[in-house]
């Protein structure tokens, strides 16, 4: 193995204090599956109150909280009724705006979710909107059309739901005849609002407004290539269901308008008011890395989840392809690349990396075949060691760090997914990788409250439980608090200080690179070990091959970290 190197990627000047986004490792907490302190099955308020020495032991910089709004709950908490309270089943404000505090006594930034394409059908918005007559204020508030032929009764368009089924529903007039249709990208339940007009994007700077000034540090958007529509409404040519898929054209409708950019200019605008400045983070899906980075141009958002890495398969080629792209895209807008490998919509890394590779892009959602759980476990440890090596910020999302895998074999009656029911119980949904955590290694619901979760983990994850993992140095929650403390301590990780990033020529199967001062990773993905450069292992995700011999090895599926010369 030589020491050839090929052209540096450069990460932006970074500097600390305000600008603490650029490099944080944040955690994101599921609260319906967090911990559940009163009893309901429920994850809540108190249940992560309780446990924010765990996170604080854990080592990262921030927390995401998805929404705790009051909700019908129809899809987790994204169908928000009021934007300006917490969910009584997950406590009160008063509880919200102690977690705040109790998080930030700790060090611990707090960040919340906007959940601005659309609003749940009991808010009281769309309760006047269906109360009132067609061209009403109160229904320019949404997206509401007459339906095609002579009596309306066809959808205005072609659009489809990303959970299956038209994206438009009829509604009854209030003098009992049928009506106009309103768009729902996602549920039925999630009518999509208008943000053509002015009240509602005045709305949503107050609620902004409302939380920044309760503490919250910052706002993961939801959907937030999907705010602006085309209003001439016109058909679809690409016809995928998928949130993925249906990006992948010029000309879209729908998704990633240039009219967003509008929207968060006015965001960035409000968010830089604050001392410190508040940050955003943008689940956007687009076509490529350069197309997300004009989301966050310097007067727009400050960061974006790089799903361009989550998509890679488990291949040294296309991983270092990803993160070259991904690199060199923000760079040019001065931004960090946020990585990330699982969240709440997609099927956790473990059992993605657990299965026969693909020669393309990684699919995130459904079953893919069978899953070689262990296998999947070893490559998420090299994974954790590789995202948190490369320049910018990193996303956890909870039980990662224990190892957890995706249960796809849910019991059919406790699906709760909204996707579950609209695809005609074809397709299962997100429910696999929202199981609640286990916190013990007993109990009826593993330590995540006194009954059972509102989904049951399997028995399997006792010895996968806090309990279990947190006294065990070879433990995947070990592997994390050591890899999170080095990261900290080692003056080349996070954000880099603008240091060039030096790949390493390894050959097919392994993939490294070299951080200034003195640092390397190298990962291997393919079947058979590979030397190790020269330099003190800091840390290994697996035991390796001959360590303390003249030649050492790395083995299939590991990584390790180096201190160099």
């Amino acid at each position: 193995m030589g020491d050839k190197t090929s052209a540096d990627v450069t990460s932006p000047t970074i500097p600390t204090g305000s600008q603490w986004w650029r490099e944080a490792v944040t955690y994101q907490l599921y609260i319906r599956s967090f911990a559940d302190a009163n009893g309901d099955g429920l994850g809540d308020v108190a249940g992560i109150r309780s446990h924010l020495e765990h996170l604080t032991t854990l080592g990262v910089d921030a927390v995401w909280i998805n929404p705790w709004y009051p909700s019908p709950q129809a899809d987790g908490g994204y169908d928000v009724a009021d934007y300006r309270s917490v969910d009584p089943a997950f406590g009160t404000l008063d509880e919200g705006q102690q977690l705040i505090d109790e998080a930030h006594a700790l060090g611990l930034k707090v960040m919340l979710d906007i959940v601005p394409n659309h609003t749940s059908d009991e808010h009281e918005w769309f309760r006047a909107a269906l109360a009132s007559p067609s061209g009403s204020p109160e229904r320019d508030r949404y997206v509401f059309r007459r339906g095609q032929g002579p009596d309306g009764a066809a959808p205005p368009n072609n659009w489809r739901s990303v959970f299956g089924g038209p994206a438009w529903q009829r509604v009854t007039e209030p003098d009992g005849t049928p009506g106009e249709w309103y768009l729902h990208l996602f549920d039925t339940r999630q009518p999509d609002l208008n943000w053509s007009n002015r009240e509602v994007r005045d709305e949503f700077l107050d609620v902004l407004r409302f939380w920044f000034d309760r503490g919250a540090d910052g706002f993961r958007i939801d959907v937030a290539h999907g705010l602006v529509k085309d209003d001439a409404l016109p058909d679809l040519v690409y016809t995928d269901e998928s949130l993925l898929g249906a990006t992948g054209f010029e000309g879209h409708p729908h998704w990633d308008l240039p009219g967003v950019h509008e929207i968060y200019r006015e965001w960035r605008a409000l968010a830089d008011t604050y001392d410190p400045p508040k940050i955003f983070v943008a689940e956007a899906w687009v076509t490529d890395a350069d197309r997300l980075s004009d989301y966050l141009r310097p007067d727009e958002l400050h960061t974006a989840f790089d799903f361009d890495f989550v998509r890679s398969p488990w291949n040294a080629d296309r991983l270092r392809a990803t993160a070259t792209a991904s690199l060199a895209a923000h760079a040019k807008v001065g931004a960090p690349v946020v990585w990330v490998l699982s969240n709440h919509d997609i099927t956790r890394h473990v059992t993605r990396f657990g299965r026969k590779q693909p020669e393309g892009e990684m699919p995130l959602f459904g079953a893919q075949g069978p899953v070689d759980v262990a296998l999947g476990r070893r490559r998420a440890r090299a994974a954790l060691l590789l995202e948190l090596a490369l320049p910018g910020g990193v996303y956890l999302y909870q039980g990662e760090e224990l190892g957890l895998e995706d249960i796809e074999d849910l019991p059919e009656e406790v699906l709760q997914d909204p996707t579950w029911q609209r695809s005609g119980h074809t397709e299962r949904g997100r429910d696999g990788c929202r199981v609640p955590l286990p916190w013990a290694a007993s109990g009826p619901s593993l330590g995540f409250g006194t009954g059972p979760g509102w989904l049951p983990a399997p028995s399997s994850w006792a010895e996968l439980s806090v309990e279990r993992q947190q006294d065990d140095p070879d433990s995947m929650l070990t592997l994390y608090r050591t890899a999170l403390r080095l990261r900290r301590e080692l003056p080349a990780l996070g954000s880099g200080d603008g240091q060039p990033l030096r790949w390493l020529d390894l050959g097919a199967d392994a993939l490294g690179f070299t951080r200034e001062p003195g640092f390397s990773c190298v990962i291997n993905t393919g079947p058979a070990a590979v030397p190790i450069p020269d330099g003190e292992v800091l840390l290994a995700s697996a035991p390796l091959d001959g360590v303390g011999v003249e030649r050492r090895m790395v083995p299939a599926d590991t990584a390790v970290w180096l201190r160099i010369s």
